[in-house]
C-alpha cells in the first residue's frame, strides 16, 4: 500500500509519484493499492483497522508527519507486535523529509536534496532490502498519555522553528532557514528540568522485537530493475497512464498542517506496546542512576534517534537505524545568536559537535524525563505539535522495520 499526502511540502507529493515513483514500480512489475489521505489520522485510522496481509509493506509518500500517523496506527492495534513487523519505506514529499534523507545517508551515498532524494529513495524501494528501526515510547503527562516515535522530541528553538515556519510551507525546505533566521531575532530563553538515563547505564539488549510470523527480509517481486534502469531517464520520461487502484474519502480537510495540537490517540484506540521498563511515572523522582542536568535556563532540547532532522540538517552524525540510542543535544542559555547561527549552519554540514560550543552538550542516552518550567511552549513529537507539559520517553531498539538498505 502506498499513502500519499497531497498537501504536504508544497503540495505536490502526488505529482511526484505520478513523475518519477509510478515508472520505477512499473518497471519493477511492482502491485500496489494507492491512498490519498484527506484528512489527518485518515491513514492512522485505515492501518489500525485494516487487514495487512493484503500488503507486504506500507510506503508513504510524504513529508514525516504521516509516517508518524501510520506508526502510531500500527502500535494501537490488538496485534501491534506483528503489525509493527510490516516494512515501512518513505518516500520524501514533505518540506523537512528527515527520514528519507537519513536512510539516503546510511546507503552510503552523497547527500542530494529535492527530486535527487526522491529517486534515490525509490531505488532502495525496488530493492526491497528491510533493516530494524528503533522507536522511542513517549509518555505525556495529561489525556492519552503514550506515543511511539522514529525521529524526534523537540522544545524550545528548535520546536519553535518547525512549528512558526509553517506559513512560509509555500517555499518548501527553505522554510526551515527563513523560520530560523525569524527566531533569531527575537531568541527565546525556556526553563525547565532536564534529566536522562545515559547509554552505558542501561541494561543493552541487541535483540530486536520480533513476532512468530515475522516476514522475510527482502519483499517478494517479480524481477529486479533493469540495468539499463537511471535516475536520469525518469526526468525525461512522460507521465504514465494513471491506471491507480485508489480510493479517497470525502473530507476536506488538511493534514499536511501541522500548527493544531496533535490529537495524542484518536477515540476508540487504546494503548498497546513494549513495557518501559527504564522508566516510573512521572509524579516519581528519576532513578539514582539518572543524571539531572543542573542548569535550568535553555534555549533548546533536541533528542534525536535518526542521523538527519531535515534533508540539510545532520544533527546526529553518530546516529543509525538500529543503535537503540537516543541522542540528546541541548543549549544552555547565554549563547549569543551569532554563535547559535553557526551552530546550526555546522549541523548542515554535521560539524557541529565538532565546534567546542560550550554551551551545546550532547549525551547518548536511553531515556529522558522533560519537565518545563515556563508555563507558555512548543514541544513536538516527529514534528508534530504535542501537550506542553512534563513527558519522559525510552528508546525501544529495533522495535519497527523499514526498507532502507
Amino acid at each position: 500500500m502506498i499513502l500519499v499526502n497531497p498537501h504536504s511540502g508544497k503540495g505536490q507529493a502526488l505529482g511526484l509519484f505520478t513523475s518519477h515513483i509510478q515508472r520505477m514500480l512499473n518497471e519493477t512489475r511492482m502491485s500496489y493499492t494507492l491512498v490519498i489521505t484527506e484528512r489527518q489520522n485518515h491513514a492512522r485510522e485505515m492501518v489500525r483497522e485494516v487487514d495487512l496481509s493484503q500488503w507486504d509493506a506500507l510506503v508513504i509518500i510524504s513529508g514525516d508527519g504521516l509516517l508518524f500517523e501510520v506508526v502510531n496506527g500500527l502500535m494501537e492495534r490488538e496485534d501491534w507486535e506483528e503489525a509493527i513487523q510490516t516494512p515501512l519505506g518513505i518516500l520524501p514529499g514533505g518540506s523537512g523529509n528527515a527520514l528519507a534523507a537519513s536512510i539516503h545517508h546510511y546507503s552510503g551515498a552523497q547527500p542530494v536534496s529535492s527530486e535527487e532524494l526522491l529517486v534515490s529513495c525509490g531505488f532502495l524501494l525496488c530493492k526491497g532490502l528491510v533493516s530494524h528501526m528503533d522507536l522511542v515510547s513517549v509518555h505525556l503527562s495529561t489525556g492519552p498519555t503514550r506515543l511511539f516515535s522514529f525521529l524526534s522530541v523537540a522544545w524550545g528553538f528548535v520546536a519553535d522553528v518547525d512549528i512558526e515556519s509553517e506559513k512560509y510551507r509555500c517555499v518548501g525546505a527553505a522554510r526551515f532557514t527563513l523560520g530560523t533566521l525569524v527566531r533569531l531575532a527575537s531568541l527565546r530563553v525556556y526553563r525547565g528540568r532536564l534529566a536522562y538515563l545515559p547509554a552505558d547505564e542501561a541494561e543493552e539488549d541487541d535483540r530486536p522485537v520480533r513476532s512468530s510470523s515475522e516476514r522475510e527480509k527482502e519483499l517478494p517481486r517479480n524481477q529486479p530493475p533493469p540495468p539499463s534502469f537511471r535516475p536520469s531517464d525518469l526526468r525525461r520520461a512522460s507521465v504514465d497512464s494513471f491506471c491507480l487502484n485508489s480510493f479517497r474519502n470525502s473530507c476536506n480537510s488538511n493534514n499536511g498542517i501541522r500548527v493544531k495540537k496533535l490529537e495524542t490517540v484518536p477515540p476508540n484506540a487504546t494503548q498497546k506496546g513494549p513495557p518501559d521498563s527504564l522508566l516510573v511515572p512521572l509524579d516519581q523522582p528519576v532513578p539514582s542512576n539518572w543524571v539531572v542536568v543542573p542548569e535550568e535556563d535553555f534555549v533548546l532540547m533536541l533528542a534525536v534517534y535518526q542521523s538527519h532532522l531535515s534533508e540539510d540538517l545532520y544533527a546526529a552524525p553518530e546516529a543509525t537505524l538500529n543503535d537503540g540510542v537516543i541522542h540528546l543535544l541541548y543549549v544552555r542559555a547565554g549563547i549569543s545568536r551569532a554563535a547559535l547561527l553557526r551552530l546550526f549552519l555546522a549541523m548542515g554540514k554535521g560539524t557541529h559537535l565538532d565546534n567546542n560550543c560550550p554551551h551545546l552538550v550532547y549525551a547518548r542516552v536511553r531515556a529522558l524525563r522533560l519537565e518545563p518550567f515556563s508555563p507558555k511552549g512548543v514541544i513536538t513529537v516527529d514534528g508534530e505539535v504535542v501537550e506542553y507539559g512534563p513527558l519522559q520517553a525510552q528508546v525501544h531498539k529495533g522495535l519497527a522495520k523499514l526498507i532502507a538498505r
